[in-house]
């Protein structure tokens, strides 16, 4: 059993269990409640008797209380932005529910005095969280200073699910929380790359979507909001990290305080492997967890070293052999049962059940009657017919062929030993985007498409003319290199927009170079459809080591977090089979 890591996550605004949440995690009813929404940051409200147990070398601010602006439902900032709810009112700042009047959806919002002590530094966070642009976070939207107030707009996810209400109902499926602790280390870790730190990384922090998607909420902003830093924050994120997958594991919170609606260990034990807390558990992910959480080097039974940055965590699960999801429960049809309307029945009275001195009678066996034998000399009668006529054909055309003097046809197939060469799936080496005019779309997210990872994707920019692009644009479009040349027959692409049409060609491209004219290149296969799953196959197979997949006309989709409305289209998972 490891020792307990001294570095406590924050528990002072989770003292005790939060207000239910009202359906499609939209927080509290009451007017201004202790909990957040699924987009808000605040996990409870704080009150300056609340006892507070802030992580080692975190430092929370001491400023004087400030009082929230007095401010209600219907109030509109920068007369764009109405206020709906108030959800928390903590500490100087308060956090709504609101609706961006403009483009019709609900947004997040953060209030607080300009002259607030913390003004600026939530001005900053937010503006930086900003200009991350990472799809894994719950992107912020807006940072403004306007009429003596500071306000930060963000996203709001009504689909998505806090992972403490999801830990209410019981611990995650191993594949499950596989899932969470690689998604979130990895967003974390990319974070960091770019200076950016959470230091409030909790149960309400994390949010699941309907796809099973893990987004994090509160990047920088969070603790800014609340005044507080820590002198080792990749640290206190990693041991965050590590306490959200013991959790998960477990439905224990790794201390010995209650939080988040979940139960602390014992006292006085200690920090022990999640497999001693509850049977069944994952070896590897409980060794995991124990890795972020111990940082002071102790580790739950193998002599690993500890993880101490979420990008040496996304390392380590990158590591470990990959957690596949339950097979599914095969629900055997049910058998079937007779009616009363059967053929033959129908209108004719029903006998009694058969009493001990009646025998039933049995029914003959199939074509054993009278009319049975007949079908039997009939069926008989009509083979032979035909096999004295195929005979007949047969001893005609041999006799003509010889008076002719024509050889007879020699079969080439020889006790059938030559088969055609299997079909199989053409693994992919790179990729690169094809932007012959110059103007790339995001080359940065080709290697998307292929990763085996249906919730990421490649998109385009978002045209205004459509749905066929030209003349304006040519097409946008992707260069596959499939290692060597390969016999290539057809193409699955899965898309990410449905709608009037998505026109798509495949071309035998000549390298990965943009330089390459279109024309130079042979055009093997096309489609045009309507969904989202696009097949193309070749009349024959077509051998090449670069595949050009070329996208000439998109559907008209609406606005989401990426991109205006307009025609654009996105490409999640490519596959080649040769």
């Amino acid at each position: 059993m490891a020792e307990r890591s001294t570095a406590a996550v924050d528990v002072a605004d989770n003292s005790g269990d939060g207000p239910t949440p009202a359906p499609g995690g939209e927080g509290p009813t009451t007017a201004c409640a202790d909990g957040a929404t699924a987009d808000g940051v605040a996990e409870g409200q704080d009150t300056p008797e609340m006892s507070t147990q802030d992580e080692p070398g975190t430092k929370k601010g001491t400023e004087s209380p400030i009082v929230a602006p007095e401010l209600h439902s219907g109030h509109k900032l920068a007369r764009r932005y109405r206020l709906e709810e108030c959800l928390t009112r903590l500490d100087g700042f308060s956090s709504w529910r609101a609706v961006d009047e403009k483009l019709r959806r609900a947004v997040g919002v953060h209030l607080l005095p300009a002259d607030h002590a913390r003004a600026r530094s939530v001005l900053a966070a937010a503006r930086s969280s900003a200009l991350l642009g990472d799809p894994r976070f719950v992107q912020v939207l807006d940072a403004v200073e306007e009429n003596d107030l500071v306000y930060v707009v963000h996203e709001w996810l009504p689909d998505a699910t806090e992972l403490t209400a999801i830990l209410a109902s019981g611990p995650l499926e191993p594949h499950d929380a596989y899932q969470l602790v690689s998604q979130v280390s990895q967003a974390m870790a990319a974070a960091h790359r770019e200076g950016l730190a959470h230091l409030q990384l909790t149960p309400n922090a994390v949010l699941r979507t309907s796809t099973g998607q893990y987004r994090i909420r509160g990047l920088a902003v969070s603790a800014a909001l609340r005044g507080i830093t820590s002198e080792r924050p990749q640290l206190t994120d990693t041991e965050a990290i590590g306490a959200l997958l013991y959790a998960s594991l477990t439905q224990r919170w790794p201390y010995e305080s209650d939080a988040y609606g979940l139960t602390g260990l014992p006292k006085g034990i200690g920090l022990i492997a999640p497999d001693q807390v509850r049977a069944g558990v994952h070896r590897g992910l409980s060794e995991l967890a124990m890795r972020a959480l111990a940082n002071d080097g102790a580790t739950a039974s193998r002599q690993e070293p500890p993880c101490t940055t979420p990008d040496e965590l996304a390392k380590a699960v990158a590591a470990m052999p990959r957690v596949r999801p339950p097979e599914p429960a095969f629900t055997p049809r049910p058998d079937y049962q007779r009616t009363t309307y059967q053929q033959g029945a129908y209108g004719r009275q029903q006998p009694g059940p058969p009493s001990a001195t009646q025998p039933v009678p049995v029914p003959p066996r199939p074509l054993q009657s009278r009319t049975g034998r007949a079908l039997k000399w009939g069926v008989a009668s009509l083979l032979i017919a035909a096999l004295g006529l195929g005979s007949w054909q047969l001893a005609d055309t041999l006799l003509d062929r010889k008076n002719s003097g024509d050889p007879p046809e020699i079969s080439t197939n020889h006790g059938g030993n030559e088969k055609p060469k299997p079909v199989g799936p053409l693994a992919i080496k790179g990729a690169q985007e094809y932007y012959p005019d110059g103007k790339a779309q995001h080359p940065e997210d080709v290697g998307k498409t292929y990763d085996g990872d249906s919730s990421t994707y490649w998109r385009s920019y978002s045209f205004k003319g459509g749905p066929v692009l030209a003349p304006f644009k040519q097409g946008v479009g992707i260069v596959y290199d499939l290692g060597a040349t390969k016999d290539v027959s057809t193409a699955s692409i899965q898309l990410n927009y449905s709608g009037s049409k998505t026109a798509i060609s495949l071309y035998a491209a000549k390298s990965l170079s943009s330089s390459t004219p279109l024309e130079s290149m042979k055009k093997f296969a096309d489609t045009e459809t309507e969904g989202t799953t696009a097949a193309l196959r070749a009349k024959s197979p077509v051998k090449t080591r670069y595949v050009l997949v070329w996208i000439t006309a998109m559907p008209q989709a609406p606005y989401d977090q990426y991109s205006d409305a307009g025609y654009k289209q996105a490409i999640t998972d490519v596959k080649f089979t040769g």
